[in-house]
This record gives structure tokens, C-alpha cells and sequence, in this order.
């Protein structure tokens, strides 16, 4: 996953400064074309969602009441996770992007949507609307690219505790919720630089934790009573619907920017970054889901990552509609348009995060012939001295790269 300006074939070599215009004047047309026609047909659509959530999540509280009973619980326990995906992915996530400002409701508007996540709006929107979607794949820029805790371009460099990442990765992907609040309040750099006494800091933790706790009594205190004989079961089916709901999160924006043939970039790079360019960058460092109707809702239009990236204001429904548009346009440019069945994206990120994990070339260069002898290298490489691990990494790569 060498950054693409680092790579030895270049695929966007083939492009002219004036193609990279033209791609990024289509683009704008394809946008404009959308903001046009938008109407009250995406209005229903919004409303439509919102309504069979809540009725859905509702429904599914109702039935954990009686959870002490086990068909209750396995029903009320799945619809609980179908509404919190729901809820945090096609609802929450687009809403806070402002891909319904246009409405005008107030109800439905990203300076007033409060989500069932433990991250506070204002905060995730910073992080992510301001940061993750200006500064996509920019590797030391988009924190999202490896929340901060992962190796995630050969080009960093590999040190022994990276051999743990996808332990910790794993443990992300359950705690996913908190995870993201840690990043948004960028919580290990602030450790890293001693600043916790910060005013600015702390005001900033004490919302995430007032929001912390809302949610926690919420799903782990006041529904479990209202169980009455049934708290334990319904407490249960909470932990379970929002573990559900994490680990569906995290692998669907995984599978947004992290399988294998997705660009990443170098900061340099993007100085000087004009419309087109912008527009470029989104392309590659982009990755879709293939699926159903179904599949497109429950990932929150998040398998149409590449055109979400594109217009990640422009209502989420119409991903699907303008998806051709945009495939035909890779393919005019000679792009690759990376898109695939999910269980083959998680995979592919999961190899990824496996790969990188290893000293460069560690993975390609092992078959079970050498097992035994490429072990050994690693032992040495992770409790050798610098000089000994320096060494044995350049002969990794240099194997790799034969």
C-alpha cells in the first residue's frame, strides 16, 4: 500500500493536467444536476426512514420487556440492532452531514440532530466532516485512515508493537462507539503532549462524557428496569444490539477506504490541490459495496463510498441513482473503480490490517516451507537490537520486491 506518488507505476501517470480539469468540471456538473432536482421525493424518502425507525426501535423495546423469554429476546435483540444500524449509519451520519439542510426542518437539520452514538455531534463533525473528508487518505492528516492506532501505508515505518494491531484493531471494531470519541477529542495526542489540563480539552471531555453516561443509562439502567424480573436479559440484549451495531460500523467503513488496491497519499502532495485534483483523490482513495436495495439502507449508502466522498452532502438515497454516471467515468479516464461484495471488502481490509501488522514483504515471502525460518526472522526483528532488525527488514523487502 505504498503511497501513490511512492509507487513505481503511477495510475494516474496516464492523465493530463487538462483531464484531471475535465473529470473535475463532469463531476461538478453530475452534483449540480442532483442539487437541481432535489424535492419531495427525497423529503418522503428522509421522513420514511426516520419513521420506520423509531417504530422499529421501539417495537423491539417493547418485546425485550419480556426477555426473560427466549424467542423475545433473540426477536427484540435483532430489531434492537437493525434500529441502532439505522439509526447511526442511514440516519445519523448523512443528517450531520447536511445532506438534508435543504429542507429547512429543523427536526431533521445537522446543527440540531443529536445521534445514539457516544461520540457528541459537534465533535464527530469536526473530526469527520471537516477534517476526514478534506484530507482523505492523506497519510499524517486523515486520522480516519487508521484512527491513529493503526499501520496503514508501507511506507511507515514498522516497529514491534505494530505486531499487535489486529488485536487492537479487533477490540476497535467492538467498542467502536468510544473509540471514535477517543479520536474525535484526539485524546492520544493530547496524552502525548501533556495538555489534559487544557480548558478547551476538558470542557471538551466532560461532553463526551455527559453523552457517555445519557446513553449508558438509557440502554443499561432505564429500559433494563422497566424489564422489571427481565433486567439482566434486556441489559444483555443492549451490550448485544450495540456490539452488533459497532462492529457493522467499523467494517463498513473499513470497507470504504481501507481494502487492498485503495490509494493512499503523501501531505505534500495535496499543496497547491486544485477542484480537480480534490475530486481525484476522492475517486481513488475510495472504495464501494456491491449488494441489495437492503444492503445499500443498512450500510447508510456507505457501499456508494466513492460517490459519498465525491458529494458527501448530496442526499444519500441518490448515491445509487448517479453510481453509473460515475463508474462510466472511471472507465473513460482508464480508473479503477473498486467495488465488491462486503464479505470480500472485510476481507480484503482485514488482509490489510494483517499485512501491515508484519515487517514489509514478512507475509509475501512466507509459504510453509519456510515457516519455521521466516518465525525466527521475526523473533529477531521484534527483540533484536536496531541494527539487527534494520537489516533483516531491508532483506524482507528486498525478497518482496524480487
Amino acid at each position: 500500500m505504498t503511497v501513490l506518488q511512492k509507487k513505481p507505476v503511477n495510475p494516474i501517470a496516464h492523465l493530463t493536467a487538462d483531464d484531471i480539469e475535465l473529470i473535475g468540471k463532469e463531476l461538478d456538473e453530475i452534483r449540480q444536476g442532483v442539487v437541481e432536482s432535489r424535492g419531495e421525493a427525497d423529503a418522503r424518502y428522509i421522513r420514511r426512514v426516520i419513521d420506520v425507525h423509531r417504530k422499529v426501535e421501539l417495537g423491539s423495546r417493547a418485546v425485550l420487556l419480556a426477555s426473560g423469554f427466549a424467542p423475545a429476546w433473540v426477536l427484540g435483540t435483532i430489531g434492537l440492532s437493525v434500529a441502532k444500524i439505522l439509526e447511526n449509519m442511514e440516519i445519523g451520519h448523512n443528517i450531520l452531514h447536511g445532506q438534508w439542510d435543504w429542507m429547512r426542518d429543523p427536526k431533521i437539520h445537522s446543527t440540531t440532530w443529536e445521534w445514539d452514538m457516544a461520540s457528541p455531534a459537534e465533535q464527530w463533525k469536526h473530526s469527520h466532516n471537516e477534517l476526514h473528508h478534506t484530507y482523505t487518505n492523506v497519510v499524517g492528516k486523515d486520522n480516519d485512515l487508521g484512527y491513529g492506532i493503526m499501520r496503514v501505508d508501507e511506507d511507515q515505518p514498522w516497529q514491534p508493537f505494530h505486531l499487535g494491531q489486529p488485536l487492537w484493531s479487533f477490540v476497535n471494531a467492538c467498542f467502536f462507539e468510544y473509540g471514535i470519541a477517543a479520536y474525535d477529542l484526539e485524546l492520544g495526542a493530547v496524552i502525548a503532549k501533556k495538555q489534559t489540563g487544557d480548558p478547551e480539552f476538558r470542557e471538551r471531555a466532560r461532553a463526551v462524557l455527559r453523552k457517555i453516561g445519557k446513553q449508558a443509562r438509557k440502554d443499561y439502567l432505564v429500559h433494563p428496569l422497566l424489564s422489571g424480573p427481565n433486567f439482566l436479559p434486556t441489559l444483555a440484549a443492549n451490550f448485544v444490539a450495540n456490539l452488533a451495531r459497532n462492529l457493522w460500523s467499523n467494517s463498513v467503513i473499513l470497507c470504504g477506504h481501507f481494502p487492498e488496491g485503495v490509494e493512499t497519499f503523501e501531505k505534500r502532495s495535496i499543496d497547491g490541490e486544485t477542484r480537480g485534483e480534490w475530486y481525484l483523490r476522492q475517486m481513488l482513495g475510495s472504495a464501494n459495496i456491491s449488494g441489495s436495495k437492503a444492503m445499500h439502507v443498512m450500510t447508510g449508502n456507505l457501499s456508494h463510498q466513492i460517490e459519498h466522498h465525491l458529494f458527501p452532502d448530496l442526499p444519500s438515497n441518490r448515491y445509487a441513482e448517479i453510481a453509473p454516471r460515475i463508474r462510466d467515468l472511471f472507465e473513460r479516464y482508464g480508473l479503477t473503480y473498486h467495488t465488491a461484495p462486503l464479505p470480500q471488502q472485510v476481507a480484503s481490509a482485514w488482509h490489510k490490517i494483517i499485512r501491515l501488522s508484519l515487517p514489509n514483504g514478512w507475509l509475501e515471502n512466507t509459504t510453509a516451507r519456510n515457516l519455521p525460518t521466516q518465525l525466527v526472522n521475526l523473533w529477531k526483528m521484534t527483540t533484536g537490537k536496531p541494527r539487527v532488525r534494520r537489516r533483516l527488514l531491508r532483506e524482507q523487502a528486498a525478497m518482496a520486491a524480487a
